[in-house]
């Protein structure tokens, strides 16, 4: 395995030994740590200083089954702290069998031009971006298809080229398109800033890595593949690929949970209508080119994606998920499953993160530019971000921006990033999770959720606050490890249920690495990963000021179960080490 440095200000590739501390590292622990050991904590984060960080899981590669994510990292436009975002696709596992550890991209070119990277077994080139430049990704993937047929790419959109803070880097699926997004945090603009436009990574003509441990590997992989395919949520036949992540709609509506409105309810009256049950019968009554239990990544065992078909059976957008679907949907007043799916479509082609930028739409709905449940207004407003119009701008920086330019009291983010789906003053878990995260407001960072909602690994009250805290420190940390790992993060159900499962990811994790983790090693690895990212942002000014709920949620009552958020700063300063 390699490190390949890209110097951008040089148009250069660089192959390097991979230094022995970062030998066991891999995905978001390797991230994490290359950020902390390389980028000025006080360095801007679209500035020469910063850098961008990609990097497969360690099992990238492998013919482990879900295991193919991608760890994004850099300085956050959006938060100004340490951030990483991961994607599951077919270019995880090309860059694992490339041999490649980590892309390091540093530098701007001198000329101020966009650039594509080429990456094969045979090296590296330099391409100019040319006319691709300013194109939709949609149509840039079409023409980028046609001259690399073979490839995956890596790419950030025309937001990007904007320096938005909403910006994502884009990943390709298993049929091509620009749908699979390290979405949040703004690292699309950080790539931008680099003057790199698209990375093709070519993996023909190599073969899948090789385990150290051949034997481990297969016990372990096969013991995780059995939990997987055994499991209520994640089986063939089970909740995710029966209905994709949208079958949370329903169950947060119960649970008073759906942040609804911009986060003044936990309720939608129109949630049915938006649910995983309705858009999976859509999908199956439209027939043609739909469908439910797609999978993002070669070896998907869980396969919750999706393809949403427009009423003649043509595609409209890959696809439609829970977060996307609830922050541009009860977010923002609107149960028109047609009306989301083009504002997903809109993202993926812009390039942008449904979530934040559904989350300060919502926010603009709050300040009165128009209306909670004006889905025609809402998708107009995509042509402000497209045009580049001043308003553009501002809804692209973020709900937090877009609410300070607006005079917004109520907008829900922490550390500058929006809410996801999951109401903080309603399932008081994750709420900590949001606020404690190194990351900002991140679901994916500690999904405590298994346990308040669905009831795997246990169940726990959702409004409780008892024993919150050392649930949401737990989650946190095994998901570091998961991320590090490169398994898919929906995993994390069959091993909570299935103690065979934990330990098969544990041992092909071995395997691969050569390390000797044992089940209570998995939350001290994580543990030390979540120090690197704290003590990064420590150094960038950040304080425990910055791990605290937003003011409004401590004194506006939640319907329907009338709640404020109510953990004491206390508490919430032991989970984030103060």
């Amino acid at each position: 395995m390699r490190f390949l440095r890209v110097k951008m200000d040089e148009l250069k590739v660089v192959t390097e030994e991979v230094p022995e501390q970062y030998r066991k590292l891999a995905g978001r622990g390797l991230t994490s740590r290359l950020i902390l050991d390389e980028v000025p904590p006080t360095a801007h984060p679209l500035g020469p200083k910063a850098k961008l960080f990609i990097a497969p899981g360690a099992l990238a590669g492998t013919s482990a089954p879900s295991s193919g994510r991608v760890s994004v990292g850099g300085k956050s436009p959006l938060t100004w702290g340490i951030k990483e975002a991961n994607a599951g696709t077919p270019v995880a596992q090309s860059l694992g069998r490339l041999g490649i550890k980590a892309l390091i991209v540093e530098g701007e070119p001198k000329d101020g031009k966009y650039y594509i990277l080429k990456v094969t077994k045979d090296g590296t080139e330099f391409l100019p971006a040319g006319d691709l430049v300013g194109k939709g990704l949609y149509e840039a993937y079409g023409e980028l298809k046609k001259s690399f047929p073979t490839a995956g790419f890596i790419a950030c959109g025309p937001s990007a080229e904007r320096k938005l803070a909403t910006a994502g880097v884009c990943f390709n699926d298993t049929e091509g398109r620009p749908s699979r997004y390290a979405g949040r945090g703004g690292l699309g603009a950080v790539m931008a800033a680099k003057g790199l436009k698209f990375i093709v990574v070519d993996g023909t003509g190599t073969q899948p890595v090789a385990p150290a441990n051949a034997e481990l590997f297969h016990k372990g992989t096969e013991k995780l593949r059995e939990a997987i395919l055994t499991h209520g949520v994640t089986k063939p036949g089970g909740t995710l690929n029966s209905y994709g992540t949208a079958a949370l709609i329903n169950a947060l509506n119960e649970a008073g949970g759906l942040p609804t409105r911009n986060f003044s309810s936990g309720r939608f009256e129109g949630a049915a209508k938006v649910s995983g049950e309705h858009l999976a019968d859509v999908i199956h009554q439209r027939g043609g080119e739909g469908m439910t239990g797609h999978g993002c990544h070669p070896g998907c065992l869980i396969k919750c994606s999706n393809i949403y078909s427009k009423p003649d059976g043509k595609e409209h957008v890959s696809c439609v998920e829970y977060e996307s679907d609830w922050a541009l949907g009860p977010n923002c007043g609107i149960d028109d499953l047609d009306a989301i799916a083009e504002m997903i479509w809109q993202c993926n082609d812009l390039g942008i993160d449904t979530i934040e930028l559904g989350v300060t739409i919502g926010v603009a709905m709050e300040a009165g530019l128009l209306k909670f449940g004006d889905a025609k207004g809402a998708v107009a407003l995509f042509d402000e971000i497209r045009m580049g119009t001043a308003l553009g701008h501002i809804l692209g920086q973020g709900a937090a921006f877009t609410g300070r330019a607006f005079g917004v009291v109520r907008v829900p983010t922490v550390k500058g990033q929006g809410m996801p789906a999951y109401e903080p003053r309603a399932v008081k878990g994750i709420g900590m999770t949001y606020i404690t995260s190194p990351m900002g407001a991140d679901h994916t960072a500690g999904y405590s959720v298994a346990v308040e909602i669905l009831s795997v690994g246990g169940k726990a009250d959702p409004l409780a606050v008892e024993g919150k805290g050392a649930l949401s420190k737990a989650f946190q940390e095994t998901t570091a490890y998961i991320d590090t790992s490169g398994y898919c993060l929906f995993i994390a159900f069959p091993i909570l249920d299935i103690a065979s499962g934990f330990e098969g990811m544990i041992e092909s994790v071995n395997a691969v690495l050569g390390t000797e983790f044992t089940g209570a090693d998995v939350t001290k690895f994580g543990a030390e990963v979540l120090s690197w990212e704290r003590e990064f942002n420590r150094l960038a000014g950040m304080t425990s000021a910055h791990n605290r709920p937003p003011e409004f949620m401590r004194y506006e009552k939640l319907p329907p179960h009338n709640n404020v958020y109510d953990v004491p700063d206390e508490e919430l300063d032991k989970i984030a080490g103060a």
